[in-house]
């Protein structure tokens, strides 16, 4: 019963946050400066080289007031808007009119997922693994260099280290293209390779990034498990270095490193749109940018609610695997 009520109070908790996140949303882009209906009007008009009319304008702007769901007050706007939130039907783009944003986000969404999935993935699975070495043998000296890896890649901002990689292996080396092109058409096995061989660069980058907090965070975690009375008592059972630090050491230690995963995880299109414009990667990331700077609300709109349902969702799905690694929160202890 009290595994039941911490299901459905997960639940609530996460439909409120998706409605709040929504409602915010909403709201935000009609505080950026400029207006979206006249920054396409201006765009008609220097495309006609010529001024539209009085009346045409404002039937133009009629129209797309109407097609973008900009008519009437901010209350009947937001209730509309929720009516398409629900419907996932975030009408067509102003950037890229007339495609829906929903094909947009769709095409943009493999490239980013795919990158960030893989190396956030990869970078828990290195930096963990090397942590929990380095941690459980914390009085070698190999163990020490380990962690001072982590400790000079760690502080280290983002994009310092992406324009050292940059550097290294697109100029330097020169084994890797700076911006990376894409072979058009269904996917192939040349495409494939191709795929991997220009998201290199960005993939390191990020596995790099990610890879220093996850080593000194097991580390710590290791050295201070290590010592708790079952894993001696295990020692004196007479059990291998290895038995005790993967199944006494690491299942104990892992829990505050899950939830890193899994949230890191839900914020990876957050992070997506500082590691597309770097390294000039199609993805979620290059599409909020432009939207933001056309102020296309529709796909403004569409890309954000997708970041806050990913991070919603990942919270959601951490707190109802917990109970599956902690047996105090499935027993109610």
């Amino acid at each position: 019963m009290k595994l039941a009520q911490y299901v459905v109070q997960r639940f609530i908790g996460y439909l409120l946050v998706l409605f709040i996140g929504i409602t915010i949303t909403f709201f935000l882009p009609r505080l950026m400066p400029g207006d979206p209906i006249n920054n396409y009007i201006s765009q008609v008009q220097a495309r006609a080289g010529q001024s539209l009319s009085a009346e045409a304008t404002q039937q133009l702007r009629d129209s797309l007031a109407e097609l973008y769901g900009l008519q009437g007050d901010i209350f009947t706007q937001y209730r509309n808007y929720l009516a398409r939130v629900v419907r996932l039907d975030f009408g067509p783009s102003f950037t890229y009119y007339p495609e829906p944003v929903s094909n947009i986000l769709l095409d943009a969404m493999p490239w980013t997922a795919g990158l960030l999935i893989t190396t956030t993935l990869l970078s828990w699975l290195i930096g963990n693994s090397i942590g929990l070495i380095a941690g459980y043998f914390n009085k070698r000296r190999w163990a020490t260099v380990l962690e001072v890896v982590g400790i000079i890649l760690y502080p280290i901002p983002y994009y310092i280290l992406a324009l050292v990689v940059i550097l290294l292996f697109a100029y330097w080396i020169a084994l890797f293209p700076l911006s990376p092109t894409f072979l058009p058409g269904p996917m192939t096995w040349n495409k494939a390779v191709s795929i991997i061989y220009n998201s290199f660069l960005p993939a390191l980058t990020l596995i790099l990034a990610g890879f220093g907090w996850n080593v000194l965070a097991m580390k710590a975690l290791a050295v201070a498990t290590k010592e708790d009375a079952y894993v001696q008592f295990a020692r004196l059972k007479g059990t291998t270095d290895r038995t005790r630090m993967t199944n006494y050491v690491f299942r104990n230690a892992m829990l505050p490193q899950i939830t890193a995963l899994v949230l890191s995880l839900g914020f990876i299109f957050n992070g997506a749109i500082q590691t597309e414009v770097i390294f000039s990667y199609p993805g979620i990331g290059m599409t909020m940018r432009a939207a933001a700077g056309a102020g296309d609300y529709n796909l403004l709109y569409g890309a954000i609610i997708l970041t806050i349902f990913s991070v919603a969702t990942a919270a959601l799905i951490l707190d109802l695997i917990y109970p599956l690694f902690d047996p105090r929160i499935r027993l109610g202890g």
